[in-house]
């Protein structure tokens, strides 16, 4: 979640008792915090997309990141109003946008319930996997001597996965190399989801995304769609993530850790003065 003040939200995370097992014996009960998770319904215009289990904060830049990551609209500026509505079996995003954008959106509707977030679960056919989107430009650069001062802002910003252990965050680095926003979440494409709503609410521009998870095709096809350029992760990244960068031409790193980075694609990007 974006935090200007470091604060956690509330809905984020609940507290449970527990019995801990350690070194041998089971010790007293005691508390521990769960992260949040729980089904959120996308519809548009009173019509049922999808489902997607996700930590329900930041919901309105999640609408908006995912409504331009699926391709339904292209633009901000298609959405209308966005109203989330909560009850007993979860939420409710319902999102109002334009007419023009509403046949794309039922050739596009799904049927199937995604699994914590994942980035294409519910897609009806595989043509539907691949799709068809421009290059993005090149004129981002990113100094490969701030990524250890990045990987140290994120760590200290992942206020959930401090608390929980459970959580993905994706990052959005300045030029420089600052944290200027961080959202976490229990499935890693809603992470980064909610970072390109934010992103394109801010219109932000020449900066790079810093991922906690592994690279895979659909997050590089999501910030390819965003006409994003660099994209940090810092697990490993896939065959499909890195054939995908290539064409997009999106400079892809992964096993980005404090001294290191493997560099996939487009390395003129990832300057070191």
């Amino acid at each position: 979640m974006y935090r200007a003040d470091g604060n956690l939200n509330i809905d984020s995370a609940s507290r449970k008792t527990i019995i801990r097992y350690k070194q041998g014996a089971f010790q007293e009960s005691t508390e521990d915090m769960v992260v949040q998770e729980v089904p959120v319904a996308l519809e548009y215009n009173g019509i049922a997309y999808t489902v997607m289990m996700c930590t329900p904060v930041d919901l309105e830049f999640f609408a908006v990141g995912f409504s331009v990551t699926e391709g339904i609209i292209d633009h901000d500026r298609d959405i209308h109003n966005i109203e989330i509505q909560k009850d007993a079996e979860g939420m409710t995003l319902s999102v109002e946008i334009a007419n023009r954008c509403m046949s794309r959106l039922k050739e596009k509707r799904r049927s199937l319930m995604g699994v914590t977030g994942c980035g294409i679960c519910g897609a009806e056919q595989l043509n539907g996997v691949r799709r068809c989107i421009a290059p993005v430009s090149d004129a981002s650069r990113f100094n490969i001597e701030k990524l250890d001062s990045a990987l140290l802002q994120l760590n200290q910003k992942q206020t959930l996965n401090q608390l929980t252990g459970a959580s993905h965050a994706a990052a959005y680095l300045d030029p420089d190399g600052n944290i200027q926003a961080v959202f976490e979440d229990v499935g890693r494409h809603i992470a980064l989801d909610k970072l390109i709503g934010w992103i394109i609410r801010h219109h932000c521009e020449h900066g790079a995304v810093l991922v906690t998870s592994r690279a895979s095709f659909e997050m590089v096809q999501k910030v390819a769609v965003c006409g994003l350029e660099i994209l940090l992760a810092v697990s490993a990244a896939t065959h499909m993530a890195v054939e995908l960068a290539e064409r997009m031409n999106i400079t892809l790193c992964g096993y980005c850790r404090p001294g290191k980075a493997n560099i996939y694609t487009h390395e003129r990007r990832i300057v070191d003065n």
